[in-house]
């Protein structure tokens, strides 16, 4: 009989001993959900809030593909329950992520092929001379500047900009309030949002046929220490689409991504992101440098009016800037 009680407390002893270890790695399990879905929460409900969530909202791709392999580990983990929550949200997810890696359809459009560049010059400190050589190796015809300083115009004119792009409207100042546009076409300047925070330079540029505006857009990042309100009014500020007049573009440093709700709002207006429309949703344009931290995410676009097919999209490095340049080719339609 002792024998057999010995034998069978030896057996069950082994099975007390690893109640910790799974409780353990439930509890983490448990905890790295309710991380997941909270962050997931903000984008499904659409909510920006404060800066922090939308640094976090920022992340979504990061997170949905961290979603994924939690659900999974979860599973080969027989947690069952949350493995099926985990992967049923982080599925969610993908449905909203994953077609920006895919090109959508392009409709069918005759008209004026454009070329736009957005580029944030970083307080007037990006390399003026590869600028102007990124703008005439990609042919561009219009190039919106965030972050235009007095010095910056000197040196882009000094690198041939002005022969290159002889039309402009610059608003230069310094730090990062400064903006313009710089066109191969004639440029008149338009005010086409309120005046905000960050100078925002306005223009019409005089195509061949049907004309188009086009918007520097640059608001206030949402992540200083003051919060996003600013920004939020900024976006807000963004001019809509004028489905019956002109070809709109809102072409700069939005410090939003296509997940976050004050931008999304532009595109459910009309808009469409070039970089989506192409299969390029992902690529990274801040910060520069191929860096881990902080996770490099889109935060420069190109929007263009929905009338507008894109046939191209680009994402560039400029030296001496934080952000890379972003490049969109579409068609105006004509009359």
């Amino acid at each position: 009989m002792v024998d057999i009680r010995e034998r069978a407390s030896d057996e069950v002893r082994p099975d007390r001993k690893d109640r910790p270890r799974r409780k353990s790695v439930t509890f983490l399990l448990v905890v790295a959900t309710a991380a997941f879905l909270a962050a997931a929460g903000l984008r499904l409900l659409g909510i920006d809030g404060t800066r922090y969530t939308i640094a976090t909202t920022a992340l979504i791709p990061y997170i949905t593909a961290a979603g994924v392999l939690l659900g999974v580990l979860a599973l080969l983990l027989r947690r069952w329950a949350i493995g099926t929550v985990v992967l049923l949200v982080a599925a969610v997810l993908v449905a909203a992520v994953a077609p920006r890696v895919f090109p959508d359809s392009r409709p069918n459009g005759v008209g004026f092929t454009v070329r736009v560049m957005a580029a944030n010059v970083l307080f007037g400190t990006a390399d003026a001379e590869a600028l102007v050589r990124i703008a005439r190796e990609h042919r561009v015809d219009v190039l919106t500047l965030q972050e235009l300083t007095p010095e910056m115009v000197a040196d882009l004119d000094r690198a041939g900009l002005g022969e290159l792009l002889p039309h402009r409207v610059f608003a230069p100042e310094p730090g990062a309030s400064g903006a313009g546009i710089a066109s191969r076409f004639p440029l008149t300047a338009r005010t086409l949002a309120a005046p905000i925070s960050l100078g925002q330079a306005g223009a019409l540029v005089d195509l061949p046929g049907e004309d188009m505006e086009v918007l520097s857009v640059h608001p206030m990042p949402p992540v200083v220490t003051e919060g996003p309100d600013q920004w939020k009014r900024d976006m807000a500020g963004l001019p809509e689409p004028d489905h019956d007049g002109l070809v709109r573009v809102l072409a700069g440093d939005f410090n939003a991504t296509l997940d976050h709700v004050a931008l999304r709002r532009l595109l459910n207006q009309g808009y469409v992101d070039a970089a989506d429309q192409v299969g390029a949703g992902l690529e990274p344009t801040w910060p520069s440098g191929g860096g881990v931290w902080p996770p490099p995410v889109a935060i420069d676009h190109v929007l263009v009016d929905g009338r507008c097919p894109v046939d191209d999209f680009d994402v560039v490095d400029i030296p001496g800037s934080d952000h890379r340049a972003v490049i969109a080719r579409f068609v105006v339609p004509q009359p």
